[in-house]
């Protein structure tokens, strides 16, 4: 088992920067492809980014490419995504998933964490 916590979440200015954190615990991340997702209020969940468990590939969505980057620290057993250029439109729950597959989908993820609120407002 995998317990995944997420943190750094909170609220950011347009234009501005925040960094998540999701580490784990009860068992290594390093093995394990890690993706970030999130959820606006009435939406579905939506990926954001996903990085290999040898962090040597990474995936974005369209929305967050040149903004977000996702980068993951296995001797720290921690992912992060470092957030530039915030949009009112990134406001969203933020979570993490580990999984053995490298993929966009939600389905193909066997562990989450429980959330973090971003808020990007004036």
């Amino acid at each position: 088992q995998v317990q995944l916590v997420e943190s750094g979440g909170g609220w950011g200015q347009p234009g501005g920067s925040l960094r998540l954190s999701c580490a784990a615990s009860g068992r290594t991340l390093s093995g394990s492809h890690t993706g970030w997702f999130r959820q606006a209020p009435g939406k579905e969940r939506e990926f954001v980014a996903v990085i290999s468990w040898s962090a040597s590939t990474t995936d974005y969505a369209d929305s967050v490419k040149g903004r977000f980057t996702i980068a993951r620290d296995n001797v720290q057993n921690t992912v992060y995504m470092y957030m530039n250029s915030l949009k009112p439109e990134d406001t969203a729950v933020y979570y993490c998933a580990a999984g053995r597959t490298f993929s966009t989908s939600t389905q193909d993820y066997d562990y989450w964490g429980q959330g973090t609120q971003v808020t990007v407002s004036s």
